[in-house]
């Protein structure tokens, strides 16, 4: 594909954990929620009826890859990023997968990626924000494991996302635009995949992060 490493390199590798993305962690994480939440890994993968996989969607600037990887150090679990994961397979950057195969070029590695990836547990992953648009990475993400939409306005996403330049649906024209129309298509089959659904607006990762473990142990305990 255009030069482009294909998904076949996908099969017979074993993903890399822990690929870093366009956020940082907060210390919060390291913090009150280590010292209430930590311990219970054990006890939640012993009662989650089988899925000891959690599956972060939203938009983009949603906080997925930062809150991501502090679940992962609360629940002792690997972190995989899927996009990071395309990158590292490729040797070339999103963007440039656009450019070269276009946006169905992408979501094809994207769906061979999240099948992949999501055959590993325990894992905590995060997903791009198109990921849901394949019926297909839908009913994958949501057999494998408990989903979790960060649900972000439009607003947080435009502040979050303004200083990334690896974003290939955001062209020169108005970003709130954009990211409501994509809103408008999205916004739907996140809440549909969705297990739980956790707000993310003006609050710190380690916030975020407590609030998902405290949501999971609610359903597994339902």
């Amino acid at each position: 594909m255009n030069g482009i490493a294909t998904a076949a390199t996908w099969r017979g590798r074993q993903p890399q954990p822990g690929i870093a993305g366009s956020y940082g962690t907060d210390a919060s994480c390291q913090r009150g929620a280590t010292a209430r939440f930590a311990g219970r890994f054990c006890i939640l993968t012993a009662i989650m009826i089988g899925k000891h996989n959690v599956f972060l969607v939203g938009p983009m600037g949603s906080g997925k890859t930062a809150v991501g990887k502090c679940l992962a150090r609360l629940m002792g679990a690997p972190f995989y990023d899927s996009d990071a994961q395309i990158e590292q397979r490729t040797g070339v950057d999103i963007t440039f997968i656009f450019e070269k195969e276009g946006e169905a070029g992408f979501r094809q590695r994207e769906r061979e990626a999240i099948d992949a990836l999501t055959q590993l547990e325990p894992i905590v992953l995060a997903t791009g924000g198109g990921a849901v648009l394949l019926e297909e990475n839908r009913r994958v993400l949501s057999a494998r494991g408990f989903v979790v939409y960060l649900e972000t306005s439009v607003a947080q996403q435009k502040n979050r996302v303004r200083r990334s330049r690896n974003r290939p649906l955001l062209p020169d024209a108005d970003p709130t635009v954009k990211l409501t129309e994509l809103m408008r298509h999205r916004g739907p089959l996140y809440v549909e995949v969705a297990d739980i659904i956790v707000p993310t607006d003006g609050r710190r990762v380690g916030a975020v992060a407590a609030d998902i473990m405290r949501g999971l142990k609610e359903r597994s305990d339902s």
